[in-house]
């Protein structure tokens, strides 16, 4: 088998077929970053609202987990290759890591919050490429991930905030 054999027939054009798969491959590395290290902290959240916390991450973390076979499968679906190892997801990746030993759980949700912002604004700019494309399907799956992602962002913020109740 060859790379030519991988190929898909679209009618997006080849820059399509070169450039979208491209980003939906930064992306799936991104969401695969954003997905461990939501279970990192998921796993190694501690305190006085372990259980709250230790729900949400987990909650999020399935949500995170389940955009990854849509978006290889519509890089594949457009005649693109995906990820192939744990290797590239680190060579792609925009979203960095989290290997400290402790985190406090609000620095947790902090950072959770920042991450899935800075996801959205990846999307967002995926979306604009398919726009120039003209490929909606894409673009409309973008739409659906960016509103779930808002609402993470969401409900981090408000998880995270202080106050007499916190």
């Amino acid at each position: 088998m060859t790379k030519a054999d991988l190929q898909v027939p679209t009618d997006l054009g080849a820059n399509a077929n070169r450039d979208v798969p491209a980003a939906l491959r930064a992306l799936l590395a991104d969401v695969f970053a954003l997905y461990l290290k939501t279970k990192n902290f998921h796993w190694h959240v501690s305190g006085r609202h372990f259980r709250d916390y230790h729900l949400l991450l987990d909650e999020q973390a399935e949500q995170i987990f389940a955009m990854t076979d849509d978006i290889a499968e519509r890089a594949r679906k457009i005649g693109g290759t995906t990820l192939r190892s744990i290797g590239q997801i680190a060579r792609e990746q925009r979203i960095l890591d989290n290997d400290a030993d402790y985190v406090d759980p609000l620095d947790m949700l902090a950072e959770l919050r920042s991450d899935n912002q800075q996801l959205t604004r990846e999307m967002r700019r995926v979306h604009e490429l398919c726009d120039e494309y003209g490929d909606v399907a894409t673009a409309s799956l973008l739409e659906n991930w960016i509103d779930e992602t808002e609402r993470r962002i969401w409900f981090l913020y408000e998880t995270g905030r202080g106050g007499p109740n916190s």
